[in-house]
């Protein structure tokens, strides 16, 4: 794509991913929020996503494939029946306010601790590599993170096939499609990055082989439930739960961006966190990865209207994500295009359970 020239592109016009219509070219990005209640989606999440249905998609919260991926406190799943009827109510909400949803599936990994994960869960990640700090649980207040055990290849084919599995119940509940989270230090990019990922295996040790996860299960997902219904979030130069650049970062970002062009994937969600502090990611790496993936490429990181419509009219990308604004404003598109205030969110109730600072934000009207 020519991004020397202007096109003619309206942020908040149509735009289409795979065989979907969306009603613009806004994306409200994943936001963990835990208001999941033993994991099970509920209806105060259905009114949350459905107040802010005006968006043209939606990306769900991190949403575990696997008991072994609820990492944080009343993060919500994806493999049980009692989480595929929870999750029927936002889909149908959303879906009444002409928005489309997807799921974005995010197996903690190595973040995490026994005390959030359920009888039988196990924290475990490519190798035997702890994340340092703190994390909150809901029984014991804050707990380190655990010594994760290193995957097996028995537990690898496992929990690709978890991810198979809870995408096929995301279907089932209602969703457009999925969102794999290879990016902000879960599971799949654990497997990305050379700095917790020191295997010797096939699966480490070279940006091939730290990339033939990702592959393997982006693989096994679409072959699941079709490539259109496909979609992946990367994070090259993150640091989020100690990932952080390394050598041949960009080679291998360019090598896994044609591999998943190969498979189809319908987009990929590039994570920009410089605005609230982090790295600011290269522009040379968004090019590499724009040449290889021939498909919808999600923008993101504290985007204004301005900046947005530029950069959709110059071809960097297709669609924009907006994540924190969408909390205190549950009619964010609107008061974007109108150039109307936007609320502040109170930080304090960010992952606290219940409505409060959740639902409960007005709209202006």
């Amino acid at each position: 794509m020519n991004v020397e020239s202007k096109q003619a592109v309206d942020l908040f016009g149509p735009a289409q991913i795979g065989n979907l219509n969306l009603q613009n070219r806004i994306v409200m990005a994943p936001m963990t929020r835990s208001r999941a209640l033993n994991h099970i989606p509920n209806s105060i999440m259905a009114d949350y996503y459905s107040q802010r249905g005006s968006a043209g998609l939606i990306i769900t919260e991190g949403t575990s494939p696997s008991p072994n991926g609820l990492g944080y406190s009343r993060i919500p799943g994806i493999f049980s029946k009692e989480q595929v009827e929870g999750w029927k109510l936002t889909t149908k909400a959303v879906h009444e306010k002409g928005a489309k949803i997807f799921i974005q599936l995010m197996h903690t990994g190595r973040v995490g601790t026994p005390v959030n994960l359920p009888k039988g869960g196990e924290v475990v990640g490519p190798s035997s590599i702890q994340v340092k700090g703190e994390t909150w649980t809901d029984t014991k207040g804050q707990q380190p993170y655990a010594v994760p055990r290193e995957m097996n290849s028995d537990d690898i084919k496992h929990a690709i096939g978890e991810y198979v599995q809870a995408a096929k119940n995301a279907v089932e509940a209602g969703f457009d499609g999925v969102e794999l989270h290879a990016a902000n230090g879960y599971l799949l990019e654990q497997f990305l990055n050379a700095n917790s990922n020191q295997r010797t295996d096939s699966y480490g040790g070279s940006n091939e082989n730290r990339n033939r996860f990702v592959i393997e299960v982006a693989r096994a997902v679409s072959n699941a439930i079709g490539k259109d219904k496909v979609g992946i979030r990367i994070s090259p130069y993150g640091v989020f739960n100690d990932t952080g650049a390394f050598d041949g970062i960009e080679e291998q970002y360019e090598i896994l961006s044609k591999e998943l062009n190969s498979i189809g994937l319908v987009y990929a969600h590039i994570v920009n966190h410089s605005s609230m502090g982090a790295p600011v990611v290269p522009e040379s790496v968004i090019q590499k990865i724009r040449k290889e993936f021939k498909n919808i490429l999600i923008l993101s990181g504290g985007y204004d209207k301005k900046r947005a419509q530029s950069d959709l009219e110059d071809g960097k990308g297709e669609l924009v994500a907006f994540g924190r604004p969408f909390i205190a404003n549950p009619d964010f598109v609107i008061r974007l295009k109108k150039d109307q205030t936007f609320a502040e969110a109170d930080q304090s109730k960010f992952y606290t359970p219940g409505a409060e600072g959740y639902s409960d934000y007005p709209s202006l009207n």
